[in-house]
């Protein structure tokens, strides 16, 4: 039965109710307060222990007797109450043997011998072990919140001769709906107007809008960027994309597991070992031994269990986790939990989005090929009419510097679907697709049949002048990241892209990428990774930046986000965050994983390995108190030095 993790808000009632109000970053806010609250029973129990063991040292008169009892018992409360309240529940659940049963038994069991500073101890290292894995994994908690916002709210319906704001919910398909600039497409549709303009990147991801001719499919979620526009809905609220969207986003979410730590898998074994040697210990020597005195063997069997109480384990293990993460925090990467560390080191298939993951997300000039023109004198005709549009392509294309005057461009008129035309210098000039060029007898070079990128043709005085190539720049580092990533063990590399697939592959060939596809909505990135899931073996890793790619970061086994410029929504969903936006921390996200995997199985070993001969030093009477204080505080504090290794560790 899987168990329960302590919940260190038990520690504090009020500190509980606090901190599950406190979901923001504001630190002077009465919730950052009341989240401080959390570290208070620790604190207080740390501060009563030193008291206490100084009052004893230094044998301080009336610290004796019932005093002396009640002090450790109120000092050992705020830390062991949560933990008996915990280890009793699990019993009633019908699973017996967990750690906090055994932390129980065993802080009870030194208090029983008159043990009380150890049992205040052992129990506020367990305290201390749990908050630095509650401080490791804080910010796992996923949030749609930013996903909420992106949804339409309204729509403006045409009924009864006149528009009205209507809740999108309620909307009928088949019902006009009309649509300002700058606003959500509430439901999908097909266009009624003779063309629009849509920023789609909530849906697919990609920077470029999208152009759509009349009787055309939109999606809800696109912005409107030109001009108003009707559109004649075809599908209810519920059924929209950005619905569909949210929904994948919360059922993949509850879908995916949680990994449980090595500990808590250790423990289902350890735990119910140690509590029947402890009992046999007490018992069994009854059968053997002449002079049994039940009171002796009950006192070995005590000891034994103070020995055997995993409070070495229990601290080593997060620490050296939280050394993971902070090693990989300073080299700009986010785990969300100690799990996706480990998590990471089982990955053998990464699979990744392009625009904004690999690419800029923004456009530039990638080659002009002027023809029969001086390239400078070439632009600055080009440059003349694009300073007319708004569009991201002609933003692109103003970013050239060409020297002396710019032209300027008058008489332009835009033509549908096609570009611009207008007068420049006195010459008629054409600015936009080959479709524009074909409709006015514009020869076309056969050249450009092959250019998969976004292409700005240009002719001036009925003659072709040339063209520029628009397209998105690769990431300085994406070539290397590719490399490293296949140089740390993983057989295989994947692009899935909302971009048009012909630009998806030519990406994805220059990056030298196993295979790739295009085109596909956020619920297509979702059946291809969740096909690549189902596969024998395969651990996958998706990385991704847009809202599109929420789904399938919360389905894969660990997701990536680009923290840099990725959507909230993405990071929010992500396991990992890559807060530099550099594709080629993947690779390093994978190392960190596995020196910090390295790390903790040597904690395992050195705390295990040292507490199995105290154990059995113990079981034959011939350990004391103090050498269970080695097998939990020293050992302890070893495994702190080796995770501390963590952060002077130099990963390439």
């Amino acid at each position: 039965m899987k168990k329960k993790k302590l919940n260190l808000r038990d520690l504090n009632k009020t500190s509980s109710d606090n901190h599950k109000r406190n979901d923001g970053h504001n630190h002077s806010s009465p919730e950052s307060i009341g989240n401080f609250k959390i570290y208070v029973p620790a604190i207080f129990s740390f501060v009563m222990l030193i008291i206490g063991i100084a009052m004893d040292y230094f044998d301080v008169a009336f610290f004796k007797d019932w005093i002396r009892i009640v002090w450790y018992a109120v000092a050992y409360l705020p830390v062991g109450f949560p933990v008996i309240k915990e280890g009793w529940n699990s019993i009633k659940n019908g699973d017996f043997f967990t750690e906090f049963l055994l932390m129980s038994i065993a802080t009870i069991g030194a208090f029983a011998i008159g043990e009380y500073p150890e049992g205040v101890a052992v129990m506020l290292f367990y305290a201390v072990g749990e908050l630095f894995q509650s401080a490791a994994v804080k910010r796992a908690k996923r949030s749609i919140k930013a996903l909420l916002d992106v949804r339409p709210n309204e729509a403006l319906v045409y009924r009864n001769n006149n528009y009205v704001s209507v809740n999108p919910e309620i909307v009928a398909i088949g019902e006009k709906v009309q649509v300002r600039v700058g606003e959500k497409i509430p439901l999908d549709g097909i266009l009624l107007s003779e063309k629009g303009s849509f920023n789609t990147a909530a849906l697919t991801g990609e920077s470029k809008p999208d152009t759509i001719a009349k009787g055309e499919k939109v999606f809800a979620g696109s912005i409107n960027l030109d001009g108003v526009i009707e559109i004649e809905t075809t599908k209810e609220f519920k059924d929209s994309s950005i619905a569909r969207i949210l929904d994948m986003v919360q059922n993949a979410t509850a879908r995916k597991s949680k990994t449980e730590l090595f500990i808590r898998k250790f423990a289902r074994i350890y735990t119910p070992i140690v509590v029947f040697l402890a009992i046999g210990l007490t018992f069994i020597p009854y059968f053997f031994v002449d002079d049994y005195v039940f009171s002796d063997w009950l006192y070995r069997a005590l000891i034994f269990l103070v020995i055997s109480c995993p409070c070495a384990l229990v601290i080593s293990i997060p620490l050296g986790y939280f050394g993971g993460l902070g090693a990989a925090s300073k080299n700009g990467i986010l785990f969300k939990g100690a799990s996706y560390l480990d998590e990471m080191t089982k990955v053998n298939t990464v699979v990744m989005d392009k625009t904004g993951t690999v690419t800029k997300g923004v456009f530039k000039i990638k080659e002009i090929k002027a023809i029969g023109w001086k390239e400078p004198e070439f632009m600055k005709y080009l440059m003349a009419m694009e300073e007319q549009s708004t569009h991201p392509i002609a933003k692109a294309i103003m970013e050239y510097k060409a020297d002396g005057e710019d032209f300027q461009a008058s008489e332009v008129t835009e033509i549908a679907g096609k570009g611009l035309k207008g007068t420049v210098n006195g010459k008629t000039v054409l600015v936009g697709n080959k479709a524009l060029m074909i409709s006015n007898n514009i020869e076309v070079p056969s050249e450009t049949d092959n250019i998969v990128e976004s292409i700005v043709m240009v002719s001036i005085e009925d003659k072709f002048a040339g063209y520029a190539i628009i397209a998105d720049e690769l990431k300085d580092d994406a070539h290397d990241a590719i490399k490293q990533i296949r140089e740390s063990g993983i057989s295989k590399i994947i692009m899935l892209s909302g971009d048009k697939d012909s630009i998806t592959q030519q990406v994805a060939k220059e990056m030298g990428v196993d295979w790739a596809k295009g085109g596909l909505l956020p619920e297509d990135k979702l059946k291809e990774v969740e096909k690549l899931m189902s596969e024998n073996d395969n651990k996958v890793a998706f990385i991704g930046d847009g809202i599109n790619d929420a789904p399938v970061l919360a389905v894969s086994d660990v997701g990536i986000a680009m923290g840099g410029l990725g959507s909230d929504v993405a990071i929010e969903t992500a396991d990992v965050i890559i807060q530099t936006d550099q594709p080629s921390k993947i690779a390093k996200a994978i190392k960190i994983g596995r020196s910090t995997r390295r790390i903790v199985y040597q904690n395992i070993t050195l705390a295990f390995g040292v507490k199995a001969v105290v154990l059995v030093l113990g079981a034959g009477g011939l350990a004391t108190m103090w050498e269970a204080v080695f097998a939990d505080v020293g050992v302890a504090l070893l495994a702190i030095l080796n995770a501390v290794r963590l952060q002077k560790m130099k990963w390439k």
